[in-house]
């Protein structure tokens, strides 16, 4: 068995255009969104320590960096994400997809993702929506 270095992430898919940076438990959507859009996708792992480097090096070889969390966006890993590309000079275009800040109804985990657009249709229809062209 080989132990986990904390701080650091994993480049799970590589693919173009798209970097999708996943925390905890939206990574499978993430991968699902990543094969739809032929995207890199990261399983970030850790938010504290932030593994600044992956997210700087993801950036400056996409158009769009995404990140997806099961955590309000506002303060969230997203949130860490910018401030440690900005730190470092990198400026990339960034979608932010989390929680919303609002009432979600009960449910089941799938069903609640769903609608807050964390599955991999709604991650997939978020990046489309916000890529050029």
């Amino acid at each position: 068995m080989t132990a986990l270095a904390v701080g650091k992430g994993e480049v799970r898919r590589r693919g173009a255009r798209v970097a999708i940076l996943a925390f905890g438990a939206p990574l499978r959507a993430a991968l699902e969104a990543g094969e739809a859009l032929d995207a890199t996708v990261a399983n970030m792992r850790f938010v504290k320590p932030l593994d600044a480097d992956l997210a700087a090096a993801l950036a400056r070889g996409h158009e769009l960096v995404v990140t997806v969390e099961e955590n309000a966006v506002m303060g969230g890993a997203g949130s860490a994400v910018a401030e440690a590309l900005a730190a470092r000079g990198v400026t990339v275009p960034l979608l932010q997809l989390g929680l919303p800040d609002r009432f979600i109804d009960h449910g089941d985990q799938a069903q609640q993702l769903a609608l807050a657009g964390l599955d991999g249709t709604g991650i997939l229809a978020a990046i489309r929506a916000r890529l050029p062209g």
